[in-house]
């Protein structure tokens, strides 16, 4: 967001804010102090559509995935995770922020298994995190198994080589309490620079676990033949 703000704010109007008011991070700021002055939210959300290749059938794929408390854990690395329940995970994102102004958002998912369809849905918990920290999360995913063999041109092996896609549908959303000197930017700087930085982060995140998954499934297969 830095480099954003810093195309539309000369030096001295940056040193001008930031004398008026200097915030604390928010990960660490006193919870009562972020509720004074009766600050709304500023919201950010975007709609993510992608999907991941495994070279397996739909049918070995779903074994993998609803064994979520192992892959869950190894693939999300940087990211820290802590199991909540038989099926919830506390995953802590990482720290983002510029001009004093920090964040490490923690958010809880909910692994629901399969329904009658055979979709997979990742839920927020509620209530897991508090408010108080001065930002809120709204994550609903939704994947889905589509079983698409391809054949294979080697006259050795004439079989067919199946392969799963799985197809996966995120709708997030993403509420913070900016301090004092950040909501006298112009609302519509601060709108367009978090949208954009949130999809960043999900491109980079979902690129980054798809690669890990996509090797940790191959492991495990090659574990298992």
């Amino acid at each position: 967001m830095q480099s954003d703000f810093a195309q539309h704010l000369s030096p001295e109007a940056w040193r001008t804010l930031a004398e008026e008011e200097l915030p604390q991070p928010v990960g660490t700021a006193n919870p009562a102090t972020l509720q004074d002055g009766g600050a709304e939210l500023t919201h950010f959300q975007s709609h993510f559509v992608g999907s991941m290749e495994l070279r397996s059938d739909a049918q070995t794929v779903t074994q993998y995935l609803n064994a979520h408390q192992g892959w869950f854990c190894r693939c999300a690395h940087p990211m820290t995770v802590e199991p909540v329940g038989e099926n919830g995970y506390l995953l802590t994102v990482g720290r983002y922020g510029s001009f004093g102004f920090e964040v490490e958002p923690k958010i809880g998912l909910h692994l629901l298994p399969p329904d009658e369809q055979g979709v997979y849905r990742i839920e927020t918990i509620p209530d897991l995190v508090s408010e108080d920290l001065g930002y809120k999360v709204d994550f609903k995913a939704s994947l889905q198994l589509v079983d698409c063999p391809i054949a294979n041109s080697e006259e050795s092996n004439p079989a067919p080589t199946p392969v799963t896609h799985v197809q996966w549908d995120l709708d997030l959303s993403v509420s913070l309490l900016f301090p004092k000197f950040i909501r006298r930017l112009p609302h519509t700087l601060i709108q367009v620079t978090g949208d954009r930085l949130l999809q960043q982060i999900v491109r980079q995140v979902s690129r980054r676990l798809t690669a890990k998954v996509q090797d940790d499934f191959n492991k495990n297969l090659a574990e298992t033949v």
